[in-house]
């Protein structure tokens, strides 16, 4: 059985909160019964159903953010918060 298509804000609206300097602060919600990515209350949080085992979960944020913004999960880059909930990432 497939997987249920991701929910995702624009793109403009996730690059509206980040800094001049382009740096993001996302909370993460590791093992989640879906994947998404919400705006609530100014900050961007990220569901994904990857476990946080061995930074499995980090690749799956930075690549469920890249799909949100169209672009490349190479082109992001976790500056801080490689074993927390809440991270900070470069956007490319």
């Amino acid at each position: 059985m497939a997987r249920p298509k991701v929910d995702l804000p624009s793109a403009e609206h996730i690059r509206a909160l980040a800094d001049s300097e382009g740096r993001l602060a996302v909370r993460v919600t590791p093992g989640a019964r879906s994947e998404s990515v919400v705006i609530e209350s100014g900050r961007v949080l990220v569901k994904t159903r990857t476990k946080p085992q061995d930074g499995a979960a980090n690749e799956a944020v930075l690549s469920v953010l890249a799909q949100a913004l169209g672009c490349a999960p190479s082109r992001l880059h976790l500056l801080r918060g490689a074993t927390s909930r809440d991270k900070l990432v470069q956007l490319g």
